[in-house]
């Protein structure tokens, strides 16, 4: 792996790192503290807020992806080198995977903590609200689509140069918003994977959905942006990287 690309799989790590650890760490330490507890809506900011900090720190150096699903969807409209996909999707599993295990060590610190759902997706019983599989898919496929589909566009030749972050960020609040009690929001398969390790059992037997929904959503979204966007939009992958957080 050349130097380049081990830092950009290294930004891409602790991206998504912080995108677990901050996100899913507000709902399982922060969302249901008594009498000063975040709820939905600081959950929602939580999520985004980790996404528009990190797009900041560490965009310029990979494209602050910290999503398989961002990263095939940004692949499909030509905005991803073939080389960079299987590195950056690598990187992401792994620190959402150390991000959950930093986070069960240290809420397992409590005494008598039940780990329960720890944050993970999941459909029917293990959806929040209790909804159906269809209903599930549906929710992830458009959340993810139209992530994707304002990703493409906030980082298009044309758009606002060094403010795709935080639209960026802001969708990801209003999809939690829209979808924590559907399927408690992934739109990121390295997100669900990691804490569906350390809740076991039925998380993991349910974790299909939650790769192959978002990143359906997230080539769908691609492909319309290649259809969508005039050919000069679609500019090389260094540069809208850059313009992403210039």
């Amino acid at each position: 792996m050349s130097d380049d690309l081990m830092r950009r799989a290294t930004a891409e790590f602790f991206g998504t790192f912080w995108l677990t650890f901050g996100g899913c760490g507000a709902a399982v330490l922060s969302a249901a503290y008594p009498g000063l507890g975040i709820g939905f809506l600081g959950v929602a900011f939580a999520f985004g807020f980790t996404v528009l900090t990190m797009a900041y720190a560490v965009g310029h150096i990979s494209g602050g992806h910290f999503n398989p699903a961002v990263t095939l969807g940004l692949w499909s409209a030509g905005r991803c080198a073939n080389h960079h996909v299987v590195p950056y999707v690598v990187a992401q599993v792994v620190g959402a995977i150390v991000a959950a295990g930093v986070l069960y060590a240290i809420a397992s610190g409590k005494p008598g903590w039940i780990p329960e759902g720890f944050a993970s997706n999941g459909y029917g019983d293990l959806s929040p609200g209790k909804y159906g599989l269809v209903a599930c898919v549906m929710t992830e496929v458009l959340a993810t689509f139209f992530f994707l589909f304002i990703i493409i566009g906030t980082t298009s030749k044309g758009a606002a140069v060094g403010f795709a972050g935080i639209p960026i960020g802001l969708t990801l609040v209003l999809i939690h918003l829209i979808s924590i009690p559907v399927t408690n929001t992934s739109v990121n398969p390295a997100r669900s994977t990691g804490p569906a390790l350390f809740a076991g059992g039925p998380y993991l037997m349910q974790l299909w959905l939650f790769w192959l929904a978002p990143i359906a959503g997230a080539i769908l979204a691609g492909i319309v942006a290649r259809w969508l966007y005039e050919p000069a939009d679609i500019v090389d992958t260094v540069v809208v990287e850059k313009r992403a957080v210039a």
